[in-house]
């Protein structure tokens, strides 16, 4: 099998297993975090109704890095969600190591005044 693809299954078994422990409501929705090579997305998901509630990306952003982008997505995804009177949320990292994007999206989610 490609080591590509067994990476990706990795993640998706990690992914999994935190699934199982991390889920969201309509008060309390869950922070998804997705990296891909270039960017970072992050969503608001009530998981009772299946609903993405909101979501933000690094796609348009103008940063010096891909960290410093992730942390301005996260920022964003705040300021979204506390004009939706959300100031909580569980952060549901995808089966990813939680260093470098996925932790400057949640730091930024954090600096933002979203509860984490």
């Amino acid at each position: 099998m490609p080591i590509a693809k067994l990476k990706i299954e990795k993640r998706l078994r990690r992914h999994k297993k935190v699934r199982s422990r991390v889920s969201g409501t309509a008060a309390v929705p869950r922070l998804a975090a997705f990296r891909s090579n270039k960017y970072t997305y992050g969503a608001l998901i009530d998981d009772t109704t299946g609903k993405t509630i909101l979501s933000a990306s690094s796609l348009k952003m103008k940063a010096a890095n891909k960290v410093a982008a992730a942390r301005e997505t996260g920022k964003v995804i705040a300021t979204q969600a506390l004009a939706k009177k959300i100031s909580k949320a569980v952060f549901d990292r995808g089966g990813y190591i939680y260093t470098g994007r996925v932790k400057a999206l949640a730091d930024g989610a954090r600096e933002g005044g979203l509860k984490l």
